[in-house]
């Protein structure tokens, strides 16, 4: 998948961003997309693959593989990481639109036009809601897929062995994870810099209303 887009989007919102909302573009960019690039899509790309399983009935393996793994971890986070970015996006086109709408005016009116919005990255009006309403989004995105997380993989960490009896497999059978180990670290890197994240939302949002009500 072609995350290239990814940068361009978060490098464009850092120029209307909060300091608070820097710092989350750059978790969001160097901690969680780059790690997902770099790192976690390949430990997670056998996992199917060794998941082992001591018998060999057919089909077996994959009942309890679908089992233990409903949802892919990178297909979750793929999906979180887009559902997080999309609100950044609505505040550019946000930007966007009140920067046609000067265009618009100075076109029919000439240059000397009564601007309507001086600085249209300023959060000032409906761009200040938009904005607003885009933090509380990604900060319930985030907690949403955490919860998601914990219901899936209890704990956020998976087991060495797990232990199956789903048909058509004969009995109890020991399945085996492929590197546990490292898939956990990786889980919890992940699970932290989200909630870190989630902290920076709320603390951003606090700013910008306590902002407002001071200068009302």
């Amino acid at each position: 998948m072609n995350w290239g887009w990814f940068e361009g989007l978060l490098r464009a919102v850092n120029v209307y961003s909060t300091a608070f909302g820097r710092i989350w573009l750059t978790l969001v960019f160097v901690f969680r997309l780059l790690v997902y690039l770099v790192a976690a899509e390949k430990v997670w790309s056998d996992d199917h693959k060794d998941f082992d399983c001591n018998t060999r009935q057919p089909g077996c393996t994959n009942v309890c593989f679908d089992h233990f793994f409903p949802v892919s971890h990178i297909r979750l986070w793929a999906l979180q990481l887009i559902l997080v970015t999309c609100p950044s996006l609505l505040v550019l086109m946000h930007v966007a639109y009140r920067e046609a709408k000067e265009e618009r005016l100075r076109e029919i009116q000439g240059d000397n036009y009564r601007r309507i919005y001086p600085n249209p990255g300023k959060k000032r009006g409906g761009l200040w809601w938009t904005y607003l309403l885009s933090l509380i989004f990604k900060a319930s995105v985030d907690l949403v897929f955490l919860y998601i997380f914990f219901r899936l993989y209890r704990n956020y960490t998976l087991p060495r062995v797990v232990k199956c009896e789903l048909p058509p497999c004969p009995n109890v059978v020991d399945c085996f994870i492929s590197r546990p180990t490292e898939k956990n670290i990786f889980t919890l890197f992940m699970v932290v810099t989200t909630c870190v994240c989630v902290v920076l939302n709320l603390i951003e949002a606090t700013y910008l209303i306590g902002k407002r009500c001071h200068e009302c």
